[in-house]
């Protein structure tokens, strides 16, 4: 039977910086992995590219974790973007930052920085176990007992618990973190899929499949509410609605989805003009283009392939001229354009999603140290805590810092206890 001081479970980002944050303070420490490969899922952030975090402020950070956001408030504090950029500049990558704030290695590639957390591994010491894969766990007297599937047993006087979610379960992610969580008298939230494309009713926004709407906004209506999310490029699918704007915003669509029901999503096609504007616009050049078609014209504000499902979705004729329109018929337009409502009918399974929203109840967690409220020594890392943020880096940053919080809590209790 192996003996350590801290054990970390999952060796994706939260657990290698809980591991070498442990590690780092003179404590024997072994990181558990149930892969042959440490940083699986990591590897395939932002198509390979690894979004690392973002440049943004403390507040942006929490407001893209929203109503969970601060329950991160110390973490992020405690180990913020910056230092995590400094942690990976200190070990030799170079990062660069695109014009949304974005953070990447310079590279662009996630080999870039799981070959950073080796060598820092390495450096420090930590045994590291491959396709180890954790069946039991219980605290037996002050320590922990650790049981593989293999009956490969060793005991750590701290553990941390840091496997992940459930989306991209070829990785490993697999929930096993969740199970023995509960094992240990912990609530898990409902999981929820963050970072998903979403259904509608439609058909004609099936049959566009392929078609990609750029920089519209994008709002939500539920009950007498109209909410406004977010702008950027939308694409439409045979089941739907994607890309960046749908899955920057459909952790709070799906949560709305599940407390209301009754969802609409609305599509502004050209968000940087006012209603009254373009009103005053369509009025203008409906006079001093009026011989030109409306199909023809519309090609200034929509794909040519929306055009006539758009035109007969509201019952008027794609091929009428511009001085034919009633006036009715151009107030429905510009209605269109502002705000084309599209019905909500359901969301893709959490194994499609890019990452879990819920997971062991916040409330269980100490939010400045991320230990267990309920059990001593045992900390949670990265996706395994409920509460997901936005697409942009927010969550890599999240396990970082989790990670590295926990690592500390658990090597400083440690050293408390020596020197007690």
């Amino acid at each position: 039977m192996k003996k350590y001081d801290i054990a970390v479970v999952g060796a994706g980002p939260g657990g290698c910086m809980a591991a070498i944050q442990g590690a780092q303070q003179g404590n024997k420490v072994i990181l558990l992995e149930k892969n042959d490969i440490i940083g699986r899922k990591l590897l395939l952030t932002a198509n390979g590219k690894c979004n690392l975090t973002n440049s943004s402020t403390l507040e942006v950070f929490l407001e893209k974790f929203g109503k969970n956001g601060s329950f991160y408030r110390d973490v992020f504090s405690e180990f913020s973007n910056q230092d995590l950029m400094n942690f990976f500049q200190k070990n030799g990558l170079k990062l660069k930052e695109k014009d949304d704030g974005r953070i990447f290695p310079f590279t662009e590639k996630s080999k870039s920085i799981v070959n950073v957390l080796l060598k820092v591994l390495e450096e420090y010491d930590v045994d590291v176990s491959y396709n180890y894969c954790l069946k039991h766990l219980q605290k037996a007297s002050e320590n922990f007992e650790l049981r593989s599937t293999k009956n490969e047993v060793i005991t750590a006087q701290s553990v941390v618990i840091a496997t992940g979610g459930v989306t991209y379960k070829f990785t490993g992610s697999t929930g096993d973190g969740f199970r023995i969580a509960e094992s240990l008298g912990h609530q898990v939230t409902d999981l929820k899929p963050g970072g998903v494309p979403l259904r509608v009713s439609e058909e004609w926004v099936h049959d566009l499949k392929g078609v990609t709407l750029e920089n519209v906004g994008l709002s939500i209506g539920y009950g007498k509410k109209k909410k406004f999310l977010s702008s950027g490029n939308l694409l439409l699918t045979h089941f739907g609605v994607s890309g960046p704007v749908i899955l920057d915003s459909s952790n709070m669509i799906v949560e709305l989805m599940d407390l209301h029901g009754d969802i609409k999503l609305y599509i502004d096609f050209v968000p940087e003009i006012r209603p009254e504007t373009l009103g005053v616009c369509l009025v203008e050049d409906f006079q001093k283009q009026s011989k030109k078609s409306l199909r023809t014209y519309l090609t200034n504000h929509l794909p040519k392939s929306m055009i006539d499902p758009i035109l007969n979705n509201i019952s008027i004729d794609p091929k009428k001229k511009l001085n034919q329109v009633t006036k009715k018929e151009r107030l429905n337009l510009l209605e269109t354009l502002k705000s084309l409502p599209l019905t909500l009918s359901g969301y893709l399974p959490i194994d499609k999603a890019m990452i879990t929203c819920g997971g062991v109840s916040q409330k269980e967690i100490n939010p400045r140290t991320m230990e267990s409220k309920l059990v001593g020594n045992l900390f949670f890392a990265g996706e395994i805590i409920s509460g997901c943020g936005g697409r942009g880096g927010y969550n890599l940053q999240q396990a970082f810092s989790t990670g590295y919080v926990a690592g500390n809590s658990a090597a400083k209790i440690l050293k408390d206890n020596k020197t007690a």
